[in-house]
């Protein structure tokens, strides 16, 4: 169980879900979290192509996934997610067409296509991938794409920068009235204002700030064992940060924020933004975003590039700034 991570909300009527990595999935293991009321799992696939899933040395073929869906099913679990992703070694347009097609015999209700960050500088077993094995910039933005492409024709809606989910979907449903909600895990549908992370290295979020548990297995079971919590590090917010927050939240959600009514509701003065609306001009130009008197827009076009309109308001960005995987 200990590759099995999970993220719980404070709402009576939540979704409960986990994070599953398909091939260190039993039968018992799904029993037991249906067993707990879990009722949403994201299966992260990658993709299906042989060449690359040697590559990236994560041997999953289609039949051990379709099984722990399977599982899941008969158990209960009924939300199914999907991680797909592109820019990996040796991968083409047509190996993620060829995942997708494949994926969403599955049925998923939801999918969540991310780009692959190479960064060995942090991630050392990454310096086994060749260089030259990776798509350039181009490639990445096809494949990624390609992918939205594959999905709107299968039926799933795009939900801001990287999820997918079916018209009847929770998620669509809240895309369409205003409620979606995104955190450091990705879009949800969950209104709660505490998330709760179980497992060694989760971040859990509180109104206060944010908190994470101990990385190394053995530190976490230790703390388990005598009966004390296992977070280790902790951040406290500002309302600055909130407000900064609340302004990428939105634009992440609807591609668009009303910046007057932010600045209202956190007692800040109407110009608050001024520099960061004057950051924007080369995107404007670009035709990656448009302002509107207090309104600024990311339109269709800038969607893919939405990480970098949002990162004009976080204002610790420079300053932690080192190097950074691309932002397509």
């Amino acid at each position: 169980m200990e590759r099995i991570g999970a993220l719980f909300s404070v709402t009576p009527d939540a979704e409960i879900a986990v994070e599953m990595d398909p091939r260190t999935v039993t039968r018992e293991h799904v029993t037991a979290l249906a067993r707990v009321g879990v009722n949403r799992a994201s299966l992260g696939v990658q993709d299906f192509n042989d060449q690359v899933q040697r590559a990236i040395n994560r041997i999953q073929p289609y039949e051990m996934t379709a099984q722990v869906v399977d599982w899941l099913r008969d158990a209960g679990i009924r939300g199914i997610n999907f991680d797909l992703m592109y820019g990996l070694p040796y991968q083409t347009v047509d190996d993620v067409n060829r995942t997708v097609d494949l994926a969403v015999r599955m049925q998923p209700d939801r999918f969540a296509v991310f780009g692959y960050a190479h960064v060995p500088w942090m991630k050392t077993h990454q310096k086994m991938i060749a260089e030259d094995s990776l798509p350039d910039v181009m490639a990445r933005f096809e494949q990624a794409e390609a992918a939205a492409v594959r999905l709107a024709r299968h039926g799933y809606r795009r939900i801001g920068l990287d999820h997918f989910a079916r018209e009847t979907d929770a998620m669509t449903l809240a895309l369409d009235n205003g409620t979606l909600r995104r955190n450091f895990q990705g879009y949800t549908t969950d209104p709660a204002a505490a998330l709760i992370g179980f497992g060694a290295s989760s971040i859990g979020a509180l109104p206060e700030g944010y908190v994470q548990n101990s990385v190394p297995m053995h530190q976490h079971a230790q703390a388990v064992r005598q009966g004390r919590p296992a977070v280790v590090k902790g951040i406290a917010l500002t309302d600055e940060d909130r407000l900064r927050r609340d302004t990428i939240e939105r634009l992440m959600c609807d591609m668009s924020v009303d910046l007057a009514d932010l600045t209202e509701r956190y007692g800040r003065p109407a110009d608050h933004f001024a520099d960061e609306i004057a950051a924007l001009a080369p995107m404007i130009a670009d035709g990656i975003a448009e302002v509107r008197e207090t309104q600024i827009r990311i339109t269709e076009f800038g969607r893919p590039l939405m990480r970098a309109v949002c990162a004009v308001f976080d204002q610790y960005l420079e300053a932690g700034a080192a190097r950074h995987s691309r932002a397509v």
